[in-house]
């Protein structure tokens, strides 16, 4: 009868060989781990600092070195930024400050869109801005804005002002023979003032005969007016001829002031 064979709890399968690990053996595993991470650490940290060394490389100007046939793929430029010292642009405020303006409105039917735009502007830099009309009364625009002149067109002289603006509207062609507006204009440019006219109000300017041979803009019901005093018409939104500085409409009212301003 054949015994019952197990085996010996002092024998494995494994030839003696303890299938559970020692924990000697555990611990090695371990450091091993911990120096692979170790390791792994150090070729992240080497990355970061060679890829931050070639940006900074690029952004002092310098390319990494290459091969001589290797063209770059991108080009670094260098943007430069112009600085306006504050004390220039304090002495231009202070020279605007002391230019003053004359606005002409008509009594009625006058743009407020051309006169409240452009005065903003002036007054903005510091320029004192005058308004006058034929009227003594409040002067009313076309969409009902209203407006008190200070002045009585009569009784302005143009020697008094860095420059003569003539507001546009309809009402505007009031002064194309009214011989105060004309008188102004003629008195201005004597006296070489900046004149300006915008939208029909240029018409003004070439009964006063100032527009010969003069690049000048107006709205187009003007048009006929200004080429029969010579005037060559460009269409553009703002002309500049010298001293005389036009515009074509309301779309052109604060480019219109602008190129005032930079004249005087």
């Amino acid at each position: 009868m054949k015994k019952n064979m197990q085996p010996s709890p002092k024998h494995s399968l494994t030839n003696g060989i303890s299938p559970t690990p020692s924990p000697c053996g555990r611990g090695t595993f371990q450091k091993v781990v911990r120096r692979g991470k170790s390791w792994v650490r150090v070729f992240v940290f080497i990355w970061i600092l060679s890829f931050g060394f070639s940006s900074a490389t690029y952004a002092m100007g310098e390319k990494p070195s290459a091969s001589p046939d290797t063209k770059p793929k991108y080009k670094l430029e260098v943007l430069k930024m112009e600085v306006i010292p504050a004390t220039l642009a304090t002495s231009k405020a202070k020279e605007l400050s002391d230019k003053k303006i004359l606005m002409v409105i008509a009594p009625k039917n006058f743009h407020y869109g051309e006169f409240a735009k452009p005065k903003a502007k002036f007054e903005a830099q510091g320029i004192k801005v005058t308004v006058a009309s034929s009227t003594d009364k409040t002067a009313v625009g076309m969409y009902g804005k209203k407006v008190k002149p200070d002045i009585n067109i009569k009784n302005a002289k143009a020697a008094d002002y860095d420059a003569v603006v003539f507001v546009g509207g309809t009402g505007s062609t009031v002064y194309k023979n009214d011989l105060n507006a004309l008188s102004l204009v003629i008195e201005a440019k004597k006296n070489k003032k900046v004149i300006g006219a915008i939208c029909l109000a240029p018409v003004i300017l070439a009964k006063a005969d100032i527009v010969d041979g003069k690049r000048t803009t107006v709205s187009s019901l003007g048009k006929h007016l200004m080429k029969k005093a010579g005037a060559i018409c460009t269409g553009n939104k703002v002309e500049v001829d010298g001293l005389i500085v036009t515009g074509s409409g309301p779309d052109a009212a604060e480019e219109f002031a602008e190129t005032i301003v930079k004249k005087l």
